[in-house]
């Protein structure tokens, strides 16, 4: 493909607004797919152009695979790109791009097909030689097959769905009692879910931490940009990421990035992606769990102590530039943390709170990022992600980046909404968190410890 003149955003949000930032800095044409409800949002406002693509239900908009190619057809651009979450891991999406001669910002669809089914990308990951969690070698069809793997991983175990992501699909089995009901049900849901009843059985590991890679390649040179540490968690969602972690020794951290740099060379991977490890921190050893064939929602972090532009490098990808970088180009500098700020109660179990900002006033100073698509008089959607921006902190060590971190999250201010950021300083303030010693548990802890908020 000749390089990129105009790119289409199938996306909303942060993401959309920041794809059409890097695009004016590249001089691309940005065209912008949107629902009806997003009619008023800063993404529409900036992009060059904007077309509505269906009312406010995802289906009918965002995840409208026809709709989205149509309009790149019609407006003649070169490129869509995904962002994050909608059609952005969706194979077949992507092979319809093909087919229709627009090109796609990410990978091949085989790579995404790949790379989505968890037990075909475990397969991959061995060829690799990148270790992966002890337990079944592909899918459990039936009760039999789980129970003689239990024998072999032991109690707990996990039972996950194949085509399973964000956390949903998976179930803890605590002994043999339950696993005839719990795979039973698990592979139920996972067909209502996912259309695919496919699962897989791992080693229960208890005492984890969550470790991302992320990488960048242009189909011959992959690179990486360090690790991000993703361990804050609430339910498998993320909450706080930072990087780099603060538990790796540089010969772990070395063994990270080359595992996921055998994998992205072993599947023919191309563009940005991140590689997910579990780090047992009882063993101190990492298993690959995942692929993201996309960019992520933490993507800054990386981009904050590495200084590269990861969206602006998708699209020269995309449009057939090699990358400009070597391996000893990319150096990692203090440390940065990122905290996803959400329109939730945290002290009402997370109830989303959609509504007027009243009044919006973004943190500032050496160091501040604010990703967001919000503004005063902005109104939030009740049909999306709770997402309303993601502040990101960077300071020449971890100690300053949680102090930047905390005197940001007091000078921002979003009246109108009850948003996540209370929850956020509790997180990064606490005494687990500043020492750095916590597992994927320490948010529900923390949480538990502190009763909510009675009105």
């Amino acid at each position: 493909m000749a390089e990129l003149r105009s790119v289409l955003i199938a996306n909303r949000g942060e993401i959309a607004l920041r794809i059409i930032r890097a695009c004016k800095e590249l001089g691309m044409r940005s065209v912008l797919v949107y629902s009806e409800a997003d009619a008023l949002s800063l993404p529409v406002k900036f992009a060059d152009k904007a077309v509505c693509i269906g009312p406010a239900k995802v289906n009918a908009s965002y995840r409208n695979a026809q709709a989205v190619v149509s309009a790149a057809l019609a407006y003649g651009v070169d490129a869509i790109h995904p962002g994050y979450g909608f059609l952005s891991e969706n194979a077949d999406f992507a092979a319809l791009c093909e087919q229709e001669g627009v090109g796609f910002v990410g990978p091949a669809a085989d790579v995404i097909r790949s790379m989505g089914d968890k037990i075909e990308a475990k397969k991959i990951a061995r060829r690799a030689g990148v270790p992966t969690v002890p337990g079944s070698e592909g899918a459990i069809a039936e009760y039999r097959e789980a129970l003689a793997v239990a024998s072999e991983v032991g109690y707990p175990l996990l039972i996950k769905a194949a085509a399973g992501g964000g956390g949903r699909g998976m179930r803890v089995v605590e002994t043999a009692a339950t696993l005839e009901k719990d795979l039973a049900e698990i592979m139920s849901e996972a067909e209502v879910a996912f259309g695919d009843p496919s699962v897989y059985i791992e080693r229960y590991l208890t005492d984890i931490r969550h470790i991302e890679i992320q990488v960048i390649s242009d189909g011959s040179t992959v690179l990486h940009l360090g690790e991000r540490d993703c361990t804050a968690q609430r339910r498998n969602q993320k909450l706080v990421e930072e990087a780099p972690s603060p538990v790796l020794d540089a010969e772990l951290r070395q063994g990270l990035a080359d595992a996921a740099i055998a994998l992205c060379r072993e599947v023919g991977y191309k563009n940005a992606g991140t590689v997910e490890f579990v780090f047992d921190n009882i063993e101190r050893t990492y298993y690959f769990i995942e692929m993201n064939t996309r960019i992520q929602v933490e993507h800054p972090v990386s981009e904050m102590v590495s200084g590269i532009d990861l969206i602006k490098l998708q699209l020269q990808i995309a449009g057939g530039l090699p990358l400009s970088l070597t391996q000893d180009d990319v150096l990692i500098r203090g440390h940065a943390i990122e905290c996803r700020i959400n329109a939730e109660d945290p002290d009402n179990n997370f109830a989303p709170n959609p509504g007027t900002i009243a009044n919006f006033r973004p943190p500032g100073g050496f160091g501040i990022r604010m990703d967001t698509h919000i503004e005063s008089g902005y109104v939030i959607p009740p049909f999306y992600d709770s997402m309303i921006g993601k502040l990101i902190c960077w300071g020449a060590d971890r100690d300053e980046a949680i102090a930047r971190t905390l005197r940001a999250l007091d000078d921002l201010v979003v009246d109108g909404i009850i948003t996540t950021a209370s929850l956020q300083k509790r997180i990064v303030d606490s005494p687990e968190f500043r020492s750095g010693d916590f597992n994927t548990a320490f948010v529900t802890e923390l949480l538990s410890a502190t009763p909510p908020v009675l009105s």
